[in-house]
């Protein structure tokens, strides 16, 4: 009996793209319109990467994954419209909760109200701070920023504690950090986050529902742009296939999969975590940075959680559905109205992020159910909050193909030397992917910014394009228009809070010495006798 085996057949290509998510996608589908031929290899047994939506009975459907779009986030928009994926807005019309210290408050706009001068001085000049800083930080090069290295030193917290002085405005910039990025003040390089708020259009644009990164949702989920692009590719798209092997020499690039397939390509963009990638074997060695950077960018942590009703009771009470919670037995940080845009199935959704996604993971499911609806109940005032019809979560934490969401972090002192290496090829393999992206990285809207650019490096590569046609900006989407989102006049000229205790004490002064001038001589000699 013959036991020799056949060898495989190797599938060639003009150029293999490794992950089917939306930036892999977005690469692959400018490179087929370009007239190559693409091969997409995806670990996973579906498409859509960090975005993910799954449909029931119960809840039509549901983006466990990444879900919202907004002004100014155009390439997303443009792509959603080429392919007839439509949005609508999420629910703000009613006013927005703050919950703190057992007491709930509601409030209009992107961030609470203060009715302390002292802490809203503190909120005013911690926001104009952020900003400020952000101005200097180039969004494509922020390793040249004046104070980069100082400012890369520096964790989150440090920078926090250096620039508020009241309690509340520390743990609202706390809650700030862990709802925007999923991570904690102290893991985190001030640099990247920083760079991170302001290459998403600062601190009103990347934390607002209205007119911010959280306006819009995709009618029946943000899983379908991913979905229509590989049924556009036609079964080029290969689910299943983990990448373990890398080998280029001047021939092109031989990937080679965990279940023994082999491929073969001119050149390959890589479109995965950047920490991922310490899974294949590379022939040759990547570069010493390179290598030294996939080993320190880990994902952020989160568990998304959909609590759906028989009603949306939060609306008939004057709510909007929008929660910022304050409190550290309550799992929940942040949640938004997640009702579908005609009205059915009622549903909040919560974030459970960074420290409280790894404390509560050991809990099961119905243990974080529970929790959850306890403290809705409690912050809303509301005992129907305690009686939802059905729940849905997704811990991201525990993907073994993502490592957790949104996005990639940089600890303290890591940015800007290793940003440096980001999108810098390594010979015929390019990057993509949100981390790489200079626009709304860590959204749907960089991953299709990255992934575009990827597809053009290598149309470049190939002498199809000129250099400078790799960069491009996307037209603002005429359906959903931005408006200005910065700091009023008032806002500009408030003091900080020393600033404005070193006035008053200033001023106590001078108006003691003007009182003790006027006084009568006779009087003034008493006085100091």
């Amino acid at each position: 009996m013959d036991k020799t085996h056949k060898p495989r057949e190797v599938l060639k290509a003009d150029v293999i793209v490794l992950g089917a998510g939306l930036s892999g996608l977005s690469a692959a589908k400018l490179l087929k319109e370009s007239g190559l031929n693409v091969v997409v290899l995806e670990a996973r047994d579906r498409v859509g990467g960090r975005t993910f939506t799954v449909t029931g009975p119960k809840f039509k459907y549901v983006d466990l994954g990444g879900a919202y779009v907004g002004p100014t986030q155009n390439g997303i928009l443009r792509l959603a419209r080429e392919l007839g994926v439509k949005t609508y807005l999420v629910n703000e019309k009613e006013r927005l909760v703050h919950y703190r210290k057992g007491k709930t408050h509601t409030f209009q706009g992107p961030f609470p109200a203060a009715w302390n001068p002292l802490v809203y001085l503190d909120y005013n000049n911690l926001w104009r701070t952020i900003d400020g800083m952000g101005k200097e930080i180039p969004t494509d090069a922020p390793w040249t920023s004046p104070h980069a290295e100082e400012w890369d030193r520096m964790t989150m917290r440090q920078l926090i504690d250096r620039v508020c002085w009241t309690r509340a405005a520390k743990d609202f910039a706390r809650m700030f950090v862990n709802v925007n990025v999923t991570s904690e003040p102290h893991e985190v390089s001030a640099l990247w986050f920083l760079w991170y708020v302001k290459q998403c259009g600062g601190t009103r644009r990347i934390f607002s529902t209205s007119n911010g990164g959280q306006e819009r949702k995709f009618v029946g989920g943000s899983g379908q742009i991913s979905d229509k692009i590989a049924e556009q590719l036609k079964g080029r798209v290969k689910l299943n296939q983990p990448v373990v092997r890398l080998s280029q020499d001047d021939g092109g690039i031989s990937v080679e999969t965990l279940t023994g397939e082999k491929y073969q390509a001119v050149y390959t963009i890589s479109a995965i975590p950047p920490g991922l990638t310490t899974n294949i074997h590379y022939e040759p060695e990547l570069p010493p940075v390179r290598n030294q950077l996939i080993q320190r960018v880990p994902m952020g942590s989160i568990i998304k959680c959909m609590m759906y009703y028989e009603r949306p009771f939060w609306r008939e009470k004057g709510y909007c559905g929008t929660m910022m919670i304050e409190d550290e037995d309550s799992p929940i940080s942040m949640t938004l109205d997640d009702t579908k845009p005609d009205g059915s199935c009622p549903c909040i959704m919560g974030f459970i992020l960074a420290r409280k996604a790894r404390e509560l993971i050991h809990l099961t499911k119905d243990e974080r159910k529970q929790q959850i609806c306890q403290m809705y109940a409690k912050v809303l005032g509301i005992p129907e909050a305690l009686r939802p019809v059905h729940y849905e979560e997704k811990d991201w934490c525990g993907e073994q193909y993502s490592g957790g969401c949104y996005t990639a972090y940089f600890p303290p002192g890591t940015f800007c030397q290793f940003s440096r290496v980001l999108r810098e090829p390594v010979g015929k393999l390019f990057f993509a992917g949100t981390e790489t992206a200079t626009k709304w990285s860590g959204y749907m809207d960089g991953a299709v910014q990255a992934g575009e650019r990827a597809a053009r490096e290598v149309l470049h590569a190939m002498g199809r394009i000129s250099y400078s046609e790799i960069w491009r900006e996307d037209a603002e989407s005429q359906e959903v228009q931005s408006q200005p989102n910065t700091m009023g006049l008032f806002e500009e000229w408030l003091p900080s809070v020393p600033a404005f205790l070193s006035t008053i004490g200033a001023s106590a002064v001078f108006l003691t010495a003007l009182g003790v001038a006027l006084l009568k001589p006779n009087m003034r000699v008493r006085l100091f006798c």
